[in-house]
């Protein structure tokens, strides 16, 4: 175990960073300080909240996240260019724990066909962006980009050069997700051993689950000798996604006495965690999923359950309790009153009063009214769903349909325009939500079409709140939605206004933002990262 100095493993969340670049999420800065928020009471030690050059908004959103969320250090990504750092720098700065993350890749096939450049400029890259990086923050992370498909020997001079220009933490990224658990311990292992140095620092590792290895090739770095992993909740990310991170830290915490390592992470706000993620990205959590899937817990076969019955650990080598999943005994009904809703909020982390708690109060009863019990996933589903209706340029005033065998389904709906005024608009289409859909882009002036419906249930039972998620398509753009109702149409009719809603402020920040080819990584070169 070359490397190993303690026994603490660092939480390096990428969710705002790696994981919105999966496809077809987008994160308003609103839903991205919420995600940000959420993950400091999970107990992150870092958050990488985005790519500052990458766009206006998501300079805002971290800028934003560093100058509210306390506790976990706050990173931005950046490449080796000097706007980049000086973007991810003044985004950060804010924060009580600022780093900058910047990267460049080390592999020859990245090199000469994406870089188009040479192994030396890629080392005075390297070292000229951490010593730039440097004389902002004290706390910066280098990144061979692919590095598990690098030569070792030549990685490891670029490590060194950025050990030498003050980088604090080392991040080894399988990029594409192609190295086998042997084969990553043996190229750490190799790369202690090139560079002595490493061990003064933090050694981090970063895979991507393209052969449905990232958390096994991660808890073999942590073997290595690593201590920090880079992760993501629900294990998105780009193409298969990242390790997850609930998975990494119930592995960490139910194999303790053995692994001999530990992490910060409040475990008991893993579901609550995972839930908000899946609710704001539209990003379903399949029902198998480890540790957070609905079925995790879950035994069909009568032999599970009589063993469950008789003693959980028959059957169950964690408790459901442990990461969170005790949250759904919270009951509310139609007769409770703003104190107990906004005494159940707390509990969940959510503190509001004022016009806010009245708003959600109101939603509440409308809710209460519809179903006979209401739980904490409703209300989180609720609060989640009030915050997109704070931020959204068009909203649901009404709707209308008539539907029947005889004829074809006629929508009329009205919706409040960033103006203030009221539009409205009709259609006629194949179903209930095709016309509504149709009958809003008629009332918004929009020519979107639908590209993805999904919906779900928030709960069991008839009476369960559904969410939608959709992702709708202008012009070239797409955006997603989510929209949270007991009636789904409207449900489906809230997601696609806010998708619609996500359409037009990045219009607008397009047309605000400066024409500066050479400060802005264009849409090729966005993917390309850790």
């Amino acid at each position: 175990m070359a490397g190993k100095r303690n026994d603490r493993v660092l939480i390096f969340d990428t969710t705002l960073r790696d994981g919105e670049q999966s496809p077809g999420i987008s994160l308003n800065p609103a839903e991205k300080l919420e995600i940000a928020q959420q993950l400091a009471r999970l107990g992150v030690d870092i958050i990488e909240a985005g790519f500052p050059i990458a766009s206006p908004g998501d300079f805002a959103a971290v800028q934003g996240i560093a100058r509210t969320v306390e506790g976990p250090v706050i990173a931005g990504l950046a490449r080796t260019h000097v706007a980049d750092i000086d973007a991810a720098y003044n985004a950060v700065k804010d924060a009580a724990k600022p780093r900058i993350h910047t990267f460049i890749s080390t592999s020859d096939i990245h090199i000469v066909h994406q870089l188009q450049t040479t192994r030396e400029d890629v080392l005075g890259q390297a070292r000229a962006a951490v010593a730039h990086a440097r004389n902002y923050v004290e706390d910066v992370e280098f990144s061979p980009m692919d590095a598990t498909r690098s030569e070792v020997e030549f990685t490891a001079e670029v490590v060194a050069a950025a050990i030498e220009e003050g980088a604090t933490t080392i991040n080894i990224p399988d990029t594409v997700g192609y190295t086998m658990p042997a084969e990553f311990s043996a190229w750490l292992e190799r790369l202690y051993v090139l560079v002595p140095a490493l061990r003064d620092v933090v050694l981090s590792v970063h895979c991507h689950d393209d052969l449905g290895l990232a958390v096994a090739n991660s808890f073999a770095g942590l073997l290595a000798g690593a201590r920090q992993v880079e992760c993501a909740i629900n294990g998105i990310g780009e193409r298969a996604g990242n390790a997850s991170l609930e998975e990494i830290v119930m592995l960490l915490y139910t194999r303790s006495a053995d692994v001999g390592m530990s992490t910060a992470i409040n475990t008991r706000e893993l579901a609550r965690t995972s839930r908000l993620v899946s609710r704001l990205t539209g990003y379903v959590v399949q029902p198998n999923k480890a540790v957070v899937g609905r079925n995790a817990f879950a035994h069909e076969s009568g032999i599970h359950q009589d063993g469950v019955l008789k003693e959980r650990t028959t059957y169950e080598i964690m408790d459901a309790t442990s990461v969170g999943l005790e949250a759904n005994s919270i009951v509310l009904g139609k007769h409770s009153g703003r104190h107990a809703l906004r005494q159940a909020l707390e509990d969940l982390g959510f503190e509001i009063s004022g016009a806010a708690l009245n708003t959600a109060f109101k939603r509440f009863k409308e809710i209460a009214d519809r179903k006979k019990t209401v739980s904490a996933m409703d209300l989180e589903a609720l609060v989640t769903d009030e915050l997109r209706e704070e931020i959204a340029a068009y909203t649901l005033e009404s709707y209308a349909v008539t539907a029947s065998m005889a004829a074809p389904p006629q929508a009329t709906v009205a919706v409040r325009l960033p103006n203030g005024e009221l539009g409205r608009g009709e259609f006629s289409g194949d179903g209930p939500v095709d016309s509504v859909f149709h009958a809003i882009n008629a009332a918004t002036g929009f020519d979107a079409a639908l590209r993805e419906f999904r919906v779900g249930a928030v709960t069991e039972g008839q009476d369960a709140l559904g969410e939608v998620s959709v992702v709708v398509e202008s012009r070239g753009e797409a955006a997603s939605g989510q929209g949270v109702a007991t009636d789904i149409i409207e449900a489906a009719a809230r997601a696609y206004l806010r998708a619609l809603s996500t359409l037009r402020r990045r219009a607008e920040l397009a047309s605000s933002a400066p024409a500066s080819a050479e400060s802005k990584p264009g849409a090729a070169e966005l993917v390309s990262t850790p």
